[in-house]
């Protein structure tokens, strides 16, 4: 039988990190010690307390039946209660949903809200979702490049007022993936009222919020402003913050009838997030954040490693204020992809090309710091040894 795949599916371009993982099983079958730092999945183990819950939950008869609807509202109580003390955010259950991970919301977000031919904002370089849910909806993708000399953040007067006419959402992410820069309260403060003036909804990706390195400049929440519950809503995820990447929990929250439309679509594609994770959702958000701040630790030691590493060879790096992403400029003379295969054949070492996550970040590469201290010294070894 010959099988003829959609249409859409062959517009999608390869997923990045489908294709760093090929590479680097292939590298491995060749006998090759490798240094992934390729995709953002932590290496950390899920905390103890959130493991036992977890474990205590699944044995709960209730739990093993179809978890329909927004979520339990022990859970969504739970986030209302953490949203209140860590941002200063007043939100009601009505306002927000349970999600598959945050993945799963910001893919289904197009469903709900894109028409043929409608324009969707997209931050380039960016995470893929935003674009491949764009295509799955036969929306248009305009992507708003990030560049060093605007700080990382999209230009809005810089969108055409034909597209803005057609424009129906506009994704934001920060602390962004992938280069690590966190946007200004004046940034936040102007998206509002673009989004007002051309009736766009935001949609705000905070996957990152809880991964920062100075108490006194801890990541806003697009919430946090006046009228931004007006406009749009901000999606959050447990994988990066408590180490929860396989477990696939988080909510999207804000303004209550883009909730609603995004729970019209879970409705009739999934049953819910399973009960026994949003018990353990619940117990990392309410608990002691030790475990969040030991993480943060963690990955801020690992940051001064490598960057002062990459610095002292010669590579131009900035500090990153937040995220577990390092993002670097490669060498004179070579590209991102040039970059990325020199690394991994002369090195092992797995990155992630910039031009992969959008053409602005050619020039770039990422690293994630999702290896131990030791194995990001020898990182910073073996760069040393080529030769450029």
């Amino acid at each position: 039988m010959e099988i003829h795949y959609n249409e859409k599916l062959k517009k999608l371009p390869p997923y990045l990190f489908i294709e760093i993982d090929r590479k680097k099983k292939e590298a491995i079958e060749r006998g090759a010690d490798i240094i992934s730092l390729g995709v953002g999945d932590p290496d950390l183990p899920t905390p103890d307390h959130i493991i036992k819950s977890v474990q205590e939950a699944v044995t709960k008869p209730i739990n093993h039946q179809y978890p329909f609807g927004s979520g339990l509202l022990s859970y969504r109580k739970a986030i209302v209660e953490w949203y209140k003390k860590r941002f200063k955010v007043d939100l009601s259950a009505d306002e927000i949903c349970a999600l598959i991970g945050s993945k799963e919301g910001i893919g289904h977000m197009h469903l709900g809200f894109i028409n043929p031919g409608d324009v969707v904002l997209i931050p380039e370089p960016g995470y893929p979702v935003y674009n491949t849910g764009t295509i799955f909806t036969d929306g248009v993708p305009y992507f708003m490049p990030l560049l060093e000399k605007n700080g990382f953040l999209p230009d809005l007067d810089a969108i055409p007022a034909d597209i803005l006419k057609k424009a129906k959402l506009i994704f934001i992410n920060y602390p962004n993936n992938p280069t690590a820069a966190v946007a200004p309260r004046e940034f936040y403060l102007k998206l509002i009222e673009f989004a007002k003036k051309n009736n766009i909804i935001v949609v705000a990706d905070a996957a990152y919020s809880e991964i920062y390195y100075d108490e006194n400049e801890k990541p806003l929440s697009f919430l946090e402003f006046s009228g931004a519950k007006e406009v749009g809503v901000e999606f959050h995820s447990l994988s990066k913050t408590y180490n929860m990447t396989g477990w696939r929990i988080g909510w999207v929250c804000g303004n209550k009838d883009v909730v609603a439309g995004i729970l019209k679509v879970k409705d009739n594609y999934d049953s819910g997030v399973f009960q026994a994770i949003q018990e353990a959702a619940i117990t990392a958000l309410t608990s002691s954040q030790e475990c969040v701040k030991n993480s943060r630790k963690i990955y801020k030691e690992r940051r001064d490693i490598l960057v002062e590493g990459l610095r002292g060879l010669g590579w131009e790096v900035n500090l990153p204020k937040a995220s577990f992403y390092v993002w670097a400029k490669v060498p004179k003379g070579y590209t991102s992809s040039q970059t990325v295969s020199k690394l991994l054949d002369e090195a092992a070492i797995i990155c992630t090309p910039g031009n992969g996550m959008g053409k602005s970040g050619e020039g770039y590469v990422r690293f994630a710091l999702t290896v131990n201290v030791p194995r990001i010294k020898e990182t910073v070894e073996r760069i040393s040894k080529i030769k450029w």
